[in-house]
């Protein structure tokens, strides 16, 4: 009777153990849980950019959104919310594409935006006249909506797209910013494959 009391504390101790053990494990994955909400919380959109460009390159996207841009599925496409000025915004990301040695912008604005009236977007003038002159010296070429957020899923079945989306509400004045390498030029590789045709017809 006695061993048997014995049996029967000896389990308890056993169901205790292991019920303390699950509470302490409990215990510690939420600390790690809240840990990380808590890194996430801290991570601004420029850490995110600065830490995301040194893997960018020839063939991804970065884009400056306005605040109505769609979120969209494709897997390549993270989407970060700045809430913040939109040209504030384009400054830093311009500034430091421009201070990546290896990749270099090819930029795009949509076509729509030089015709969308001042009368139905106030403040579209301003807006227009801002853009122009931030992005002066990258040639910007001016393609249909459309055809950019089609590019754009393409690219995103492949490719990782970073968009950044500001505050601005004004329509039609999103900065698109397709990455091209930054040491290796179209004029080079011109050049590159012409020999290769010249080698070949020896």
């Amino acid at each position: 009777m006695q061993k048997t009391h014995l049996q029967i504390f000896a389990l308890i101790l056993v169901c205790l153990g292991l019920f303390l053990m699950a509470c302490e494990s409990e215990k510690d994955e939420k600390e790690e849980t809240e840990e990380a909400k808590e890194t996430a919380k801290a991570m601004t959109w420029e850490d995110k950019l600065l830490g995301e460009l040194p893997a960018l390159g020839h063939r991804n996207w970065l884009v400056v959104a306005d605040s109505a841009f769609p979120a969209q599925i494709s897997p390549g496409m993270e989407v970060v919310v700045a809430n913040e000025d939109h040209f504030a915004v384009l400054e830093k990301v311009l500034k430091a594409v421009g201070q990546s040695k290896h990749i270099r912008p090819i930029v795009y604005l949509d076509k729509e935006l030089d015709y969308v009236p001042e009368d139905l977007a106030p403040g579209i003038n301003i807006c227009r006249k801002r853009l122009r002159d931030m992005l002066s010296r990258y040639g910007t070429k001016p393609v249909l909506h459309e055809e950019l957020i089609a590019r754009m899923d393409q690219v995103a079945r492949t490719f990782r797209i970073l968009m950044i989306k500001t505050n601005l509400t004004l329509p039609y004045t999103t900065v698109f910013m397709e990455l091209d390498c930054g040491y290796w030029g179209p004029e080079s590789e011109a050049k590159m494959r012409e020999k290769m045709k010249e080698d070949k017809k020896e």
